[in-house]
């Protein structure tokens, strides 16, 4: 396998190979679900969880949707809003879809991880965080070393916030930074200072909170070289644990904020590949290891333990500890995996509410796995995760022959080993440093979905 400190960037090979594609936060992706997997058809895999007397782990994911403020480069299903009475109807609603699934959910309570997204959590007050726990609490049981996170702007903490989160059993943070550009700050409109910044981190570890990560994004309108390097030297000097540094993917036929930034004010291409590469550079002297995709941590940091340890997973909140477990979700558009499934969420706030009124999960869609796709998400897992595959692994837990199976696609694979960014022998299929940052382009040849239809138009670029 390959040394995960390594990694080599390449522009020539980027731009070549960077093209459109899935973050492969699941597989098969959201996009394929279909609306024939229905709300009986998650009641059936929450009713089975127990069979055989072998329960996987448990996590929760709890989407809250709302902010008082629309950041134009945001591709997340949220609700702008400045009525706070509008987060005391909806955690109504979410205990009632509590309640619906738990009356459904056979095996074991305890929570090994819990997380709340959005949106903004923090658009709620410190009445109604304590309201979202006890819902939780008295459906589920969260046990002492979970990982229990939320994702926090600081524009909406009060001094006090995050230690109450802490009170709440909250161990993890993870702080949207995104760039202290000024500049950029106002042509994203995400005006955030770094006192506000560094105030929540100094109090999440006055807390306890063992875990603080930051959110940066590349790629903005106004960017450039010398002022994302500023902002690198500011959140190194803050200190955060784990960072995420992602591209920013200009799509505003699917997300209508990214209508309001103009294609002249974003960077050149070249220009944001130097970003990442300084990125890069930067973060890996100052001692954090490459996790994949777009994650950093420290050294002792559990993900890059995980890693080591070959325990790291990938699901819909990114790279986390806790592999297989099953993934229930409330709120509008979440979305959980249940056994060999996946289950999303009605998108609006309307739908949900009458779904829920009329005592029906809102499930929009979702879909149960074949034993083929089984097969290629273990495949696409171990590439996101640990930048190689087990061929004889893979052999053994799936009963099949690796290179007749994947004929097609190691015959696709060809140019990559050509040139050095993929590497296959008899044991291993493994991503070189060359080619690390393009590990989705290498995901893409095991997704059947692409073979099939080949329609890329809709994802991201994968650098």
């Amino acid at each position: 396998m390959i040394a995960q400190a390594s990694l080599v960037i390449d522009p020539d090979v980027l731009r070549n190979f960077g093209h459109n594609g899935p973050r492969y936060t699941s597989y098969p992706t959201a996009d394929r679900f279909v609306e024939a997997f229905d709300e009986s058809a998650y009641r059936n895999w929450l009713s089975k969880r127990g069979i055989g007397g072998i329960g996987r782990p448990l996590s929760l994911y709890v989407h809250l949707p709302f902010c008082d403020t629309i950041c134009f480069y945001c591709a997340c299903n949220k609700i702008v809003t400045r009525d706070r009475g509008r987060a005391a109807k909806y955690l109504k609603y979410l205990e009632r879809e509590a309640e619906l699934v738990s009356a459904s959910l056979d095996g074991d309570r305890r929570l090994c991880q819990l997380h709340w997204g959005g949106g903004t959590p923090t658009f709620l007050p410190p009445d109604q965080l304590r309201e979202l726990m006890a819902i939780i609490a008295r459906r589920f049981r969260l046990v002492p070393d979970g990982e229990y996170s939320i994702e926090i702007d600081p524009r909406s903490v009060e001094p006090g916030t995050i230690a109450l989160l802490a009170e709440l059993g909250m161990n993890r943070i993870s702080v949207g930074v995104q760039d202290f550009d000024p500049v950029v700050q106002r042509a994203v409109n995400r005006i955030q200072s770094e006192a506000s910044t560094r105030a929540v981190v100094e109090e999440a570890r006055a807390s306890g909170i063992r875990s603080v990560n930051m959110d940066l994004i590349y790629g903005l309108p106004k960017q450039n070289v010398v002022g994302f390097n500023q902002t690198i030297d500011r959140v190194l000097d803050i200190g955060p644990d784990r960072i995420a540094l992602y591209s920013y993917a200009h799509l505003p036929h699917m997300f209508k904020p990214q209508r309001r930034i103009l294609d002249a004010d974003l960077p050149a291409p070249e220009t944001k590949l130097q970003m990442l590469s300084l990125a890069i550079r930067r973060l890996g002297e100052a001692g954090f290891v490459y996790i994949g995709m777009d994650h950093f941590a420290k050294p002792d940091d559990e993900l890059a333990v995980a890693q080591r340890q070959g325990r790291l997973h990938r699901n819909f909140q990114g790279y986390s500890t806790h592999a297989e477990c099953d993934l229930v979700a409330l709120g509008v558009t979440a979305i959980g995996s249940v056994g060999p499934t996946y289950v999303q969420n009605v998108r609006t706030l309307d739908d949900y509410y009458d779904r829920l009124d009329r005592g029906v999960l809102p499930v929009m869609r979702g879909i149960e796995l074949t034993s083929d796709d089984i097969l290629r998400r273990t495949v696409i897992q171990s590439l996101m995760c640990h930048g190689a595959v087990s061929l004889e692994g893979v052999e053994l837990g799936h009963m099949i022959d690796f290179r007749r199976y994947f004929r097609a696609e190691l015959q696709e694979l060809v140019p990559f080993v050509e040139q050095g960014l993929v590497t296959i022998d008899d044991e291993w299929l493994a991503v070189t440093p060359r080619g690390r940052l393009l590990v989705r382009a290498v995901c893409m040849v095991f997704d059947r979905y692409l073979r099939n239809q080949q329609r890329t138009a809709s994802y991201s670029k994968v650098i």
